[in-house]
């Protein structure tokens, strides 16, 4: 992951505009970075737990698994 690059090319894009090459790169580079950001957030919805009004613990990490059919 290099958020150098993506915000060099962010920068490039405003000022002089980016070639196809470029800008394919550009959408390369955004869609890892938003899977980074997904993965950490998961990994720690995956140590949070909460005690419900009942007792009973729920995971948020397995709550949200459970909603989003994963």
């Amino acid at each position: 992951m290099n958020i150098d690059r993506i915000n060099e090319l962010a920068r490039k894009a405003k000022t002089e505009g980016l070639s196809p090459e470029e800008k394919k790169e550009q959408q390369k580079l955004r869609g890892e970075y938003i899977e980074a950001v997904k993965k950490n957030l998961r990994a720690q919805l995956n140590n949070v737990n909460i005690q419900e009004k009942d007792g009973s613990i729920t995971n948020l990490g397995e709550k949200h698994e459970r909603k989003k059919g994963n």
